[in-house]
């Protein structure tokens, strides 16, 4: 055992005797040798005891190789491109053709309203008007104290001068017409046509008046047609209802005019109703088919007098065709109202009837004692 602090003394290595402490220090500290303690050897642990290292091989510097020169650059090629095809156009796009419509479903009907059930207001192509319910009664009755108050000369009445003035006018018509068949006029023989120049010169007044003298004749009927579409003054006055008339069944090809005929309650005196009023009521009075419509009216009654009423001719353009389809025209004038340049304006727009005659009307008895009022003959 060693005693502590004691260091066993060993013999010196020859070696070591002649070095210097700097040399030793030196050799020491050299990165290639290790240089052992100073202690003796063999009071070293083996593992602390210096083995000899063998050399480490330093790494061989590769050898030069000779130079040589990078490659030349290969010449620029561009990548090949495809050929461009042909233009070939595009296909023509086929026809839109439209999908059928699916079937309708069935569907349970349904009743249209009530305004959709009321007949168009002009005439149209497929409308078949029919006689109206009360155009198949037995008859009318006219308003007998509206004419009694409007004075005209109701059958029956007392006679009066109105009456004798009427009953004279009535007369010269009648034979005119007769004289006109013996002619060759044919139905237009039996038409009579009632205008004035303006309104309020008392046409409607004349043409009730002489209609009902006329229904007086025991071998001659009357028909009074309402045309002044605008008032309907005539079937007002005689408290006669509207419905369809002469213009429904010029407009439809399939309508019977006979069928809208009133009769009424006075024997001999029937009432036509000009119909709906449209906005081309000259054009079907000036078609050949309304001559065909008024010659039904007097196929199975040729004693008839067809008497219109027409609006004034200065006011409308309907008196001038209808003045085309008469035999006569009477043309009222007011007494002391109209100007003498009205009448011959309005007397040559009916100058296609060659009769044209004038009624004076509310003429004022003269202090000569003229009893009736005036009747002039007018050739235009």
């Amino acid at each position: 055992m060693i005693e502590p602090n004691k260091i066993p003394t060993q013999p010196a290595q020859p070696e070591e005797s002649h070095n210097s402490l700097i040399e030793r220090a030196m050799r020491a500290f050299d990165r290639q040798q290790f240089v052992p303690p100073s202690a003796p050897s063999e009071l070293l642990p083996p593992s602390l005891t210096p083995q000899a290292q063998p050399p480490v091989a330093q790494p061989e510097a590769p050898a030069p190789q000779a130079y040589a020169p990078a490659p030349a650059p290969q010449a620029y090629a561009p990548a090949p491109q495809p050929a461009p095809q042909a233009y070939a156009p595009q296909p023509a796009p086929q026809a839109y053709a439209p999908q059928p419509a699916p079937a309708p479903m069935m569907q349970p009907p349904v009743a249209p309203p009530a305004y959709a059930q009321q007949p168009a207001y002009a005439p149209q192509p497929g409308y078949a008007p029919q006689a109206p319910a009360y155009a198949q009664q037995a008859f009318h009755r006219i308003n007998h104290q509206r004419l009694a108050e409007e004075g005209m000369p109701a059958p029956g009445s007392a006679a009066n001068a109105q009456t004798e003035e009427f009953r004279i006018v009535k007369r010269a018509l009648l034979q005119n017409a007769e004289d006109l068949r013996r002619q060759g006029a044919g139905t237009t023989a039996n038409r009579i046509m009632v205008t004035s120049a303006h309104p309020g010169e008392g046409k409607t007044y004349c043409a009730i008046s002489l209609a009902l003298s006329i229904a007086a004749e025991k071998d001659v009927e009357v028909l009074l047609v309402d045309l002044d579409m605008a008032r309907y003054s005539v079937l007002s006055t005689l408290g006669l209802p509207n419905g369809p008339g002469l213009i429904d069944a010029i407009a439809d090809p399939r309508a019977d005019v006979r069928n809208f005929v009133m009769a009424t309650d006075m024997p001999g005196l029937s009432v036509l109703s000009g119909g709906r009023p449209t906005a081309s009521d000259a054009e079907y009075l000036a078609s050949a088919r309304a001559g065909a419509v008024l010659d039904q009216l007097l196929a199975d009654k040729p004693n008839r007098i067809i008497l219109f009423d027409t609006p004034p001719a200065l006011a409308a353009s309907l008196p001038a065709e209808v003045a085309k389809q008469a035999g006569q025209v009477v043309l009222v004038v007011l007494a002391d109202k109209t100007n003498g340049s009205a009448v011959q304006d309005a007397a040559s727009l009916l100058s296609a009837c060659p009769n044209v005659q004038l009624l004076l009307n509310a003429v004022q008895f003269s202090p000569s004692g003229r009893r009736f009022g005036n009747y002039h003959g007018y050739r235009g």
